[in-house]
C-alpha cells in the first residue's frame, strides 16, 4: 500500500475508481454533485465586493450563486493541499515560479508571456465553465454519472477540444 501512496504517479484506473466512489459519497452526504466551478463564481463575488463594494451582492448572477463559503470551496482548498501533500510524499515536489516545459520552446514565450497566457487561459476557462453550466469535473464526473445529456455532450467536446489543441501545439 505504501508503494502506491509514495509512487510518482498512480494508475488512472485506480484514480478513476476512487473519483467514482468520491462522487457517490458527494451525492449521499451532501445531496450535491461533485464540481468546483461554482465555488470560483462565489469567490468572484467576494473579490468583486473588494473592488466595487457591497453592491456586487445585488447583481442578478450573485443572487443565484450567493457568495458564501460552502463545501465546494473547501473541496478546492483540499485539492491544493492534497496536491501539495502528494507531491511531497512522492518526492516530486520542487519550487519553481513557472516550470520549464516543452511548451516554452513551442510557444517561444518569456516569463511575462507565459504569465499572460496562463491568466488569459484561466479567464477563458472560467468563462467557458460558467457558460457550459459547469466545469470538467462537474460535467465529466458528476453529470456523466447522472447520465445527463448536456454533460455527455460537454464531455465529448472537452475531448475534441483537447485533441484539436494538442494537434495545433505539436
Amino acid at each position: 500500500m505504501s508503494q502506491i501512496i509514495f509512487s510518482g504517479s498512480w494508475s488512472p484506473y485506480l484514480v478513476g475508481a476512487l473519483i467514482g466512489i468520491l462522487s457517490w459519497f458527494s451525492f449521499i452526504i451532501s445531496k450535491k454533485p461533485l464540481g468546483t466551478s461554482t465555488s470560483y463564481a462565489r469567490g468572484s463575488a467576494r473579490l468583486g465586493s473588494v473592488c466595487c463594494g457591497a453592491a456586487v451582492f445585488d447583481w442578478k448572477y450573485y443572487q443565484e450563486y450567493k457568495p458564501e463559503l460552502e463545501w465546494q470551496s473547501m473541496l478546492v482548498i483540499g485539492i491544493v493541499i492534497g496536491s501539495f501533500i502528494s507531491a511531497v510524499l512522492s518526492g516530486e515536489f520542487n519550487l519553481a515560479f513557472i516550470p520549464v516545459t516543452e511548451f516554452e520552446s513551442v510557444l517561444n514565450q518569456n516569463i511575462l508571456g507565459r504569465i499572460f497566457s496562463a491568466f488569459a487561459g484561466g479567464i477563458l476557462l472560467g468563462f467557458g465553465a460558467r457558460w457550459a453550466g459547469g466545469c470538467t469535473s462537474g460535467h465529466g464526473i458528476s453529470g456523466a454519472f447522472q447520465l445527463s445529456i448536456a454533460s455527455w455532450v460537454s464531455l465529448i467536446m472537452f475531448f475534441i477540444g483537447g485533441v484539436v489543441t494538442a494537434l495545433l501545439i505539436l
